[in-house]
């Protein structure tokens, strides 16, 4: 009998074990609401109201440190497209492989009830600027279930850690304090926001940029790399190629 109950734990843990998504750490990603605006495609503001001139979360996103069966190009150019645009180019997967684990369980829904207490922070921090809904509810609900579904976290924990994140490390804080603040008129070299960032942290980021309308880069999102269980910052284990160069950049006004 004793030895049937062992046996029993045992195939228990093994199947924990074989459900627990495997990956190499997190990129979590926030985004500057004036560059996110101020392109061709524009954006709408959350039922909600328009949310502040700070960085937003966009997602944090469990990666492979290279793509299963290969090196991590295809990775790199994901994180130089940015989310939306790689994962509808490459679908998860690079030409050498799957680069980042994606929809790891698509009945796991996100409750409402599940993140009841954390709606007014998240509302705040990361609001939806898509023009498809004005509800954020359903920005987190599909950040959850592309990303969240692979974290090894409950719905609660992975929002959390991604608020904690953001509060432990605010970015428009650190840039302000190396004089880098929002401005139609000013623009700064892309290494002075990646020194202000590694000396507010203690760690490189990654830079994505973008174009406004009138063709001029402006600094669109950053990306730092988070230990697998959300909670610490960390060096990146791989190299992303950055469309930045080095050219001047902008922090529009928002």
């Amino acid at each position: 009998m004793k030895l049937a109950i062992a046996f029993g734990i045992v195939l228990s843990l093994l199947a924990v074990s074989s459900a627990a998504e495997r990956f190499d750490f997190f990129y979590f990603v926030q985004q500057w609401p004036g560059s996110f605006c101020d392109t061709s495609r524009g954006c709408c503001f959350p039922d909600t109201g328009k949310p502040a001139a700070d960085f937003g979360i966009h997602g944090l996103w469990p990666n492979y440190a290279k793509c299963h069966g290969g090196d991590d190009d295809g990775q790199a150019r994901r994180a130089v497209l940015g989310d939306d645009a790689a994962a509808a180019s490459l679908s998860g997967v690079g030409r050498r492989g799957k680069c980042w684990p994606q929809y790891c369980d698509d009945e796991n829904a996100l409750s409402p009830w599940a993140i009841r207490d954390l709606v007014a922070s998240l509302s705040r921090s990361w609001p939806t600027l898509s023009c498809k809904s004005g509800d954020s509810f359903e920005f987190w609900s599909y950040e959850w279930k592309k990303h969240g579904t692979c974290s090894n976290l409950e719905p609660h924990d992975y929002f959390a850690r991604a608020l904690a994140l953001k509060a432990a490390h605010n970015l428009t804080e650190i840039l302000a304090a190396a004089g880098i603040v929002p401005s139609e008129s000013e623009s700064y070299s892309i290494s002075s926001v990646s020194d202000a960032i590694r000396k507010g942290t203690a760690f490189t980021a990654n830079l994505e940029c973008n174009r406004d309308t009138d063709g001029q880069t402006q600094l669109y999102q950053v990306y730092q790399c988070v230990d697998k269980e959300g909670k610490q910052l960390i060096d990146c284990p791989l190299h992303m190629r950055s469309k930045c160069g080095d050219d001047q950049i902008k922090l529009p006004l928002f």
